[in-house]
């Protein structure tokens, strides 16, 4: 079998905001001494001058942030996800969710798959703060062709956008000629009739390898990836939920207020369905390499499989 290409998304970011960078000369990127980790050295290499280094104060990065888009220009604030939606939450809040401000926030490093950093740094709650934020669009990004195509929806969107990246190299899975990439709308990877498997970010490829799993066994799953939590694109999610009676929402982070805790409110709501939800349940994570951690977490396409399996009893 062919290798399959891999790449980390945080490397993504970096590529994507380059290009972003040569057609539009409104764009800012901003980092708080971490451009070598969150990729943005590339646009800092490439054009210094629309480059801001604020230093370790990520509140005050997105206060600059805040203060840049009222002039018209489009910043993207870069950190790790712990200190984006973590250490800057009032600000982000406050500063630029409050105004509804036209602000990027570009938070690399998210989630379990940082690996040895540990706990501390593993962001698994950032997508529940984002999503609680009025008006603040939420984006988890599958893959490398995602991620830029997030970058570039982000960039033509007008009001806050919170991009999830991550740092381990995750295959690249959309790379086919009708793939579209649409703010707010899901799409629909894999037909099935057994169950529904609802997944955003690295967490797509692993549904994906559950779902091959799956059939297998005789199973008929339907794959979504769900590469935007806010606005959340339920008519795919309902479409679906309605054709084969049971849902299992799958994401890289704290299953409550995340992908998982959106559409249990949704199908509650609309279509009472029997739901499973994988991922980190009220745990904090531990210092390891990122594939051993995503095994022990089983969030991986091993871990997904079995889970779904014992879901279906």
């Amino acid at each position: 079998m062919p290798e399959v290409k891999k790449i980390a998304t945080r490397e993504s970011y970096g590529n994507a905001l380059v290009e972003l960078g040569k057609k539009h000369d409104d764009v800012v990127v901003l980092d708080a001494d971490l451009a070598g980790a969150t990729k943005t050295g590339t646009f800092k290499k490439a054009f210094p001058e629309r480059h801001i280094d604020c230093g370790i104060a990520e509140a005050d990065m997105m206060g600059i942030a805040a203060g840049i888009a009222t002039t018209g220009k489009v910043p993207f604030a870069s950190t790790f996800a712990m200190f984006a939606a973590g250490r800057a939450f009032e600000q982000v809040r406050n500063s630029i969710g409050y105004p509804h401000l036209n602000v990027k926030i570009g938070a690399t490093h998210a989630g379990i798959s940082v690996g040895e950093d540990g706990a501390t740094h593993q962001c698994l709650e950032d997508i529940a703060l984002m999503r609680m934020i009025p008006g603040m669009t939420v984006v988890v990004p599958s893959d490398d062709i995602e991620a830029k195509a997030a970058v570039e929806a982000a960039y033509e969107h007008k009001g806050p956008v919170y991009l999830r990246f991550g740092r381990l190299a995750v295959p690249v899975i959309n790379d086919r000629p009708d793939y579209k990439f649409e703010l707010g709308k899901g799409v629909l990877l894999r037909e099935g009739s057994d169950v529904t498997i609802v997944a955003t970010g690295l967490e797509v490829g692993s549904a994906l390898e559950a779902a091959d799993r799956l059939a297998q066994d005789g199973v008929s799953a339907e794959v979504i990836n769900i590469h935007t939590i806010k606005p959340l694109d339920e008519e795919i999610i309902l479409k679906s939920a309605a054709k084969t009676g049971r849902v299992v929402t799958a994401e890289e982070a704290f299953i409550a207020g995340g992908l998982g805790g959106a559409v249990a409110e949704l199908l509650s709501a609309k279509l009472p369905t029997k739901l499973a939800r994988i991922g980190v349940d009220d745990q904090f994570g531990e210092s390891g390499p990122a594939v051993e951690l995503l095994h022990k977490y089983k969030l991986d396409g091993e871990g997904v499989y079995e889970q779904v399996k014992a879901f279906l009893g």
